[in-house]
């Protein structure tokens, strides 16, 4: 007689992990705070993964500022961490691949976004020289 064994149950759907990293700490100003690298462009899916990944002492990020011809349409604030974050669409020619995070009280945080097609072949040098001294 052969048995088998019941087939298992369905893991649970993991997150996927964010794709993040912080320049390290600086008594010099950097021009960049970090790179993010989202898996899409839909604000609404990737920006609550963002902010809660962010260090505590940045504060509670209260304004978003980004490349509004790369971005999904979103509305002007959404509720993250049953916290009003404010968000803003800008076409700077002179930043089209950042995203602003503003924290009242606390500070500015400049983030190079990569974009969400890059390979990871691709993305390591952009990183790596986004988060060196000489960025």
């Amino acid at each position: 007689m052969i048995t088998t064994a019941p087939p298992s149950p369905p893991s649970p759907p993991t997150r996927p992990l964010l794709r993040l990293r912080l320049a390290p700490h600086s008594a010099l100003p950097r021009r960049l705070d970090g790179v993010w690298w989202p898996r899409s462009y839909d604000l609404l899916a990737e920006l609550p993964q963002l902010l809660a990944a962010l260090p505590r002492a940045w504060g509670h990020i209260a304004g978003v500022t980004v490349n509004g011809a790369a971005w999904s349409a979103a509305p002007g604030r959404m509720l993250v961490a049953n916290q009003v974050v404010r968000l803003r669409k800008t076409v700077a020619v002179h930043a089209p691949d950042t995203v602003v995070l503003l924290a009242p009280g606390h500070g500015r945080w400049d983030l190079l976004v990569v974009p969400p097609g890059t390979t990871e072949e691709a993305a390591e040098p952009i990183i790596a020289v986004a988060l060196s001294d000489r960025a």
